[in-house]
């Protein structure tokens, strides 16, 4: 009998969070947060000689493309020739300046996409939310840190992808398309949001999303001693799953299920199947028709993750372009951040956290799969389930039974208040 009061003061104690979250933040936070990013970036920039072993393989490519070689001699070279281009300040600055540069450089990146994932779901940048949101990215999630020491490229699309979404959540199309084919024209990697101006049907945007790096990527090619590398060199070397080095840090279904004795073949039948599976779950959460931030995040992360199910590569820090859209979106009621699976899926990354038997650095692709493959299990319901409420162990459908009890939101002396109330008579 009492299931109703308890609901209106569990109501109650998470608004409270809510508005504590987004009070205004502390200058202490700030300055702890800002010392926490700042000694990150100065740590790698000590430790890394480069920049970054990733970020080096670019500027190497960079390099070999000034002196009048190919910059695909370097299979591990596997991005679009318009990232030669983007290269060369890195390849002219000295190296003393390149590598805190590099590493400053990518928190920056991350810090643009959690500042636009904010933005997305209406949060005040000033907030404790804000703050300790990205500080707990910083510090509780290995593949921030991975990211920034490894100088991989991969940061561009985390700060794109937030950006293409605010844009489209605004409107704004045409500018959300050119902002996804910029970030493809370097590195191919936000291609499989392209399909959301394919459920929209906004031509136009679909247009400049394909043709900007169409147009990029031919023209620096055309610059290049050898203008087809990429589909001559590349593209075999990706199809094949790369070599045997790579191959160890690969977190797709596809190569750990090979690593743990699966027929190659069969490992990649049933990574395109988990794959096209989570296309058909951004369709329907497309389709379901309602509108606003929720839909779009929810579509162009479950597009990104199915990619990420069948990719070659697919390693952990790839998760850090769709982990902020979630995070930043967990106050928001029915967010997948709402559901306690969506935080089991977390766990394995974890800094600091001991995995028996999987401490090696080569077998951290396990733990990374784990990771991969519960958010995508995550989303995947969430968008294919219609009008999901999370609770208990899991979203529950609202279907008949449920609308005796009609939910409303009230704002009582100044407070706001979840009142629930039932239909029919009153007495």
């Amino acid at each position: 009998m009492d299931t109703g009061k308890t609901e209106v003061n569990g109501a109650v104690e998470v608004g409270a969070v809510r508005r504590w979250l987004l009070c205004p933040a502390s200058w202490q936070a700030w300055a702890v947060l800002g010392v926490v990013l700042l000694a990150g970036s100065v740590r790698v920039g000590l430790a890394v000689p480069d920049g970054g072993m990733d970020n080096a393989i670019v500027v190497r490519a960079a390099e070999s493309w000034l002196h009048g070689r190919s910059p695909y001699a370097d299979r591990h070279f596997l991005y679009l020739p318009g990232a030669v281009l983007a290269a060369v300040p890195g390849a002219l600055l000295p190296t003393a300046v390149v590598r805190f540069l590099v590493p400053v450089a990518v928190t920056a990146g991350l810090v643009v996409g959690w500042v636009c994932a904010l933005r997305i779901h209406g949060i005040a940048l000033g907030s404790r939310f804000a703050a300790y949101g990205l500080l707990g990215l910083a510090l509780g999630f290995a593949p921030f840190g991975h990211l920034v020491a490894l100088g991989n490229w991969t940061v561009a699309s985390a700060a794109v992808l937030p950006l293409a979404l605010l844009l489209l959540c605004r409107g704004r199309w045409v500018a959300a398309g050119l902002a996804i084919g910029a970030a493809v024209a370097v590195k191919p990697l936000l291609a499989p949001v392209v399909l959301l101006f394919l459920f929209g049907r906004r031509w136009r945007a679909l247009a400049v999303a394909v043709g900007v790096p169409v147009a990029v990527s031919v023209a620096v090619a055309l610059l290049l001693p050898d203008p087809g590398g990429f589909f001559t060199r590349t593209l075999p070397f990706l199809l094949r799953g790369q070599d045997s080095f790579v191959r160890l840090y690969e977190a797709s279904p596809g190569a750990v299920l090979a690593r743990l004795g699966v027929p190659q073949s069969l490992a990649t039948l049933l990574a395109a199947g988990a794959a096209a599976a989570g296309v058909w779950c951004a369709w329907r959460r497309w389709g379901r028709g309602d509108e606003g931030a929720a839909r779009v995040v929810e579509c162009a992360v479950m597009l990104m993750l199915a990619a990420f199910l069948v990719s070659r590569p697919s390693y952990d820090h790839y998760l850090m372009v769709v982990l902020p859209l979630l995070l930043a979106g967990v106050l928001t009621p029915g967010a997948v951040g709402r559901s306690p699976w969506f935080w089991v899926a977390l766990v394995p990354q974890v800094p600091g956290f001991t995995w028996p038997w999987l401490e090696e650095g080569t077998r951290r692709a396990f733990k990374d799969a784990v990771t991969l493959c519960a958010l995508a299990v995550v989303v995947g319901w969430r968008c294919a389930a219609p009008r999901l409420v999370w609770g208990g162990l899991g979203p529950r459908a609202v279907g008949l039974e449920g609308q005796g009890r009609l939910v409303r939101w009230s704002r009582v002396a100044g407070l706001r208040v979840r009142v629930l109330t039932r239909t029919g008579q009153r007495g």
